[in-house]
């Protein structure tokens, strides 16, 4: 049996205590808020063991758990590196 996708959009502004929550979905959710990152120009990361931890432990609007800080760091700092690098290309 296929896995059914799993999505979690992020978000994180200078001051904020932790990154938040913005989005979380399975199915067909799922590939609409990947649909609507791409369409919006935002970085797309795929980490299945990330989404998974943050649709079984926060909701959307939620500050992410502690226990999420690292993994959701990494995820953050290479999109915020590749927006920079795109940035410069242009």
């Amino acid at each position: 049996m296929a896995k059914r996708k799993l999505a979690s959009a992020v978000g994180y502004s200078h001051g904020d205590s932790a990154p938040v929550l913005l989005a979380s979905g399975r199915g067909r959710e799922a590939e609409r808020i990947v649909a609507v990152a791409m369409e919006a120009g935002v970085a797309v990361v795929e980490d299945s063991a990330l989404a998974a931890l943050l649709d079984s432990s926060a909701k959307p609007g939620d500050l992410i758990p502690h226990w999420c800080w690292e993994a959701t760091a990494k995820v953050l700092a290479f999109v915020m590196n590749a927006e920079k690098n795109k940035f410069i290309q242009r």
